[in-house]
């Protein structure tokens, strides 16, 4: 099953894709009589997307088609899957080729990991803004697996790790690299990541989320950075460093997680992006697996000076 969030009458309301559109949760409640949590956060909380899910399965995807209250593909305008989380966690340098890019060595024993705020948040089509700040000289874009957590947890093994989650998504990661790096203005520091992940708009994620009994294979998905349309770097989730079964179990052993936690799992290589640019991610995998892909323009807030 697939779920969206998508911009209704003003609000941003969360719905099951279908083959030619997207039906509100309200919509469904309103025909069978249910009680379905109508926003994403709201409904991945609630421990209500398995439930969701096995409806669908059961027969819910044929009994979609004559449900009343489907937004027409044409008219769809999606928001991000939601813009609350309590954390976004990242997974830094989990290719060996994205560590070669800012010219480090990839972190051995843990994975390298950092947090950022949710007011980074944004959605499909909204703008990357480049900052302002005279410092900030070249940021980079960065496609990644997105995994959202369906429940409060601790200590999950690595056997059980789908277990805790609510699906899968597609992420645009940004990042200050002029900062980490130095320029003219500033000596580099690994300790500035904080500061570079967590500018405005640093942060999309949606338009789907696809639950895992979607996913043929989680290790074969191949994640796609794309810059202005044309592919600058692939790789398949198996040859990541820290994969994602570790990376859940890990962390669920640390700080642990809550519902609706976003986990970005890393890029095969981050790209420089100006203003005009379109930042791209796309999600491909086994027997004709696709993701709906993940699109923002960029604008440079320098230009309005």
């Amino acid at each position: 099953m697939r779920l969206a969030t998508i911009k209704l009458k003003g609000k941003e309301v969360a719905g099951i894709v279908t083959n030619t559109g997207v039906l509100p949760l309200a919509a469904l409640n309103g025909y069978k009589g249910t009680a379905w949590k109508t926003e994403m956060y709201e409904l991945i909380c609630a421990g209500q997307v398995p439930g969701l899910t096995a409806w669908y399965n059961a027969g819910g995807k044929e009994e979609l088609a004559k449900i009343p209250g489907v937004v027409e593909s044409a008219d769809v305008v999606y928001g991000p899957l939601y813009r609350t989380p309590k954390r976004i966690f990242g997974i830094g340098l989990n290719y060996k080729d994205h560590a070669g890019d800012i010219g480090s060595a990839p972190p051995k024993g843990f994975p390298g990991s950092f947090f950022k705020q949710a007011d980074t948040l944004i959605g499909p089509g909204d703008e990357i803004l480049l900052p302002k700040l005279k410092e900030a000289q070249k940021t980079t874009a960065e496609a990644e697996l997105g995994i959202i957590l369906g429940k409060d947890c601790r200590d999950v093994s690595e056997a059980d790790w789908e277990s805790a989650i609510a699906g899968y998504t597609t992420i645009l990661d940004m990042t200050e690299e002029s900062i980490l790096k130095g320029n003219d203005f500033l000596a580099g520091n690994p300790r500035y990541l904080t500061i570079v992940k967590n500018f405005p708009t640093f942060f999309s994620f949606g338009p789907e989320l696809v639950t895992p009994d979607e996913v043929p294979d989680v290790l074969q998905l191949n994640v796609q950075s794309v810059h202005n349309s044309q592919v600058h770097a692939e790789n398949i989730v198996g040859n990541m460093m820290h994969k994602p079964s570790e990376l859940i179990s890990l962390h669920s052993s640390i700080q642990g997680w809550f519902a609706g936690d976003v986990l970005s799992t890393g890029t095969p290589r981050a790209f420089h992006i100006v203003d005009g640019d379109k930042a791209e991610c796309r999600i491909t995998g086994p027997n004709g697996f696709v993701m709906n892909p993940l699109i923002n323009p960029v604008r440079d807030l320098k230009k309005q000076f």
